[in-house]
């Protein structure tokens, strides 16, 4: 944040904009809007990080900031510095900052529903957008707006419920979200010649609503295909956007509840670079709108290098657990570990390509566990290899991080609470993840990015340039 400070100076922005915020986006006074209206405030801040941004691609838009390896090249562009996300960004120790807040940061510091201690998910989305935290007052307003907005267009409630049993959960999730474009009103401005400057606006309307409405169509689809079809419970106007989900779901559990606050919450966001976040900028770089951008992020989502990390997690505790017994000893379970390394494999939940340390989604969920079910033989199992796991791996020689990721103990909490639907999991996380890369492709479309198109290379045309040939 000092390069940002510095900056600013340099810009002439007021240093007091600066001295209210952790993050880079500046905070104005909110005289001009209700204390609830987010777009309204959300405008403010447009108007103050289009000065911003366009005044430092004028200073220092030509200055290089790396170089790339041929292996980077082949090596899906790991590691190269390509893409503006506002919204979040992952640190090596931290682990994700959401708007330069840390996991334990947000726990603290968002507003949670009367009597609960995780936080509300609305607030996170508010954060996300503008950079800062918002008030008890402003979340219920989000909360009540989407469930105002929850509502289903009856040719896509039609379209779930024809489906057949045996299509994925994640198929019927993205063609649903897809058929919901219907509703956009980003594609009727654009068609009827809309002003650039506008695009944000009509996104964030998009935005609003198909947030909104992605609780129910998850729901639908867990009670078509794992509840014999029963219907979904209405939207509660007083309830906040979780609460009215796991009721949807069939849970009446408010530990469950409080579990699902967090998950969305830990699952928002994970920077721009990850499969699904960039699928969702890449696409709606040509200007498609934000339902056809969002569902093409979710088909990435539902590749098994993305997405299925909980479940794969939770099959191998699985077998585990029944090789063993919940009472193996640690002499046992090191045994069982080293099996799995020495046949070639790696164990599930366990090592992340930027983190050098314990995940803090990873934390968060365990303290959960640890306060609402201790005595639970498949968490204690996981807990367990928390200390066993790492030393095994370290032992190898090659991994730089052999830490637990969040999906080392996302799958064990849903189990216990009884979803026991293992491909439905990373539905679940395709409802969290609408938060980060929806905020994002709002800040995409007021900032004006352009249509993203890197230039790719043959082979020979790459090793002329290196000089092999």
């Amino acid at each position: 944040m000092a390069f940002f400070r510095a900056f600013a100076s340099q810009l002439a922005i007021s240093q007091h904009v600066l001295q209210k915020t952790p993050c880079a986006i500046a905070i104005i006074s909110r005289s001009s809007s209700s204390a609830t209206d987010l777009k309204s405030l959300l405008a403010e801040k447009i108007q103050e990080q289009q000065v911003y941004v366009k005044s430092f691609r004028e200073q220092y838009g030509s200055k290089v900031i790396g170089e790339i390896t041929v292996d980077q090249v082949y090596g899906g562009m790991r590691g190269i510095r390509g893409l503006v996300t506002e919204t979040s960004y992952l640190h090596p120790e931290d682990g994700i900052k959401f708007r330069d807040f840390t996991i334990p940061q947000i726990k603290k510091l968002l507003p949670k529903s009367p009597g609960g201690n995780e936080p509300l998910p609305e607030g996170l989305f508010w954060l996300l957008l503008t950079g800062e935290v918002p008030s008890a007052e402003e979340v219920r307003s989000v909360s009540k707006m989407w469930a105002e907005k929850a509502e289903i267009p009856p040719h896509v409630v039609t379209m779930l419920n024809n489906f057949p049993a045996h299509l994925h959960p994640m198929s019927q999730f993205t063609a649903a979200i897809m058929a919901c474009n219907t509703e956009s009103k980003f594609a009727k401005a654009y068609a009827d010649g809309v002003s650039k400057n506008m695009y944000w606006e009509y996104t964030f309307d998009d935005v609003m609503n198909l947030i909104a409405k992605l609780p129910p169509i998850a729901a639908t689809i867990y009670k078509n295909l794992y509840r014999n079809g029963s219907p979904i419970s209405a939207v509660d106007l007083e309830k906040d956007w979780s609460s009215n989900f796991t009721s949807m779901l069939g849970y009446d559990n408010p530990d469950f509840t409080e579990l699902m606050r967090l998950y969305i919450s830990i699952h928002s966001d994970h920077e721009g670079g990850n499969v699904s976040a960039h699928t969702v900028h890449l696409v709606a770089s040509a200007l498609s709108d934000p339902y056809i951008s969002f569902a093409a992020g979710i088909n990435g989502l539902a590749g098994p290098l993305h997405g299925l990390g909980s479940q794969e997690v939770l099959e191998w505790l699985t077998e585990l657990h029944n090789d063993l017994s919940s009472d193996a000893t640690e002499a046992q379970l090191k045994d069982f570990v080293w099996q799995t390394l020495k046949s070639g494999q790696v164990v599930p939940g366990f090592g992340h390509d930027v983190l050098r340390r314990t995940d803090p989604r990873y934390t968060a969920l365990r303290e959960f566990a640890l306060k609402h079910l201790p005595d639970d033989p498949m968490f204690n199992l996981a807990n367990n290899l928390y200390r066993i796991v790492p030393q095994s791996i370290l032992a190898l020689g090659k991994i730089k991080n052999p830490w637990p990721t969040v999906d080392g103990l996302s799958g064990v909490l849903l189990r216990y609470y009884g979803m026991k639907e293992i491909h439905y999991y990373t539905v679940l996380i395709g409802v969290s993840r609408a938060l980060g890369t929806m905020a994002s492709l709002v800040w995409d479309r007021a900032l004006g990015l352009p249509i993203e198109r890197p230039k790719s290379m043959t082979t020979d045309g790459l090793m002329k340039l290196v000089g092999a040939v």
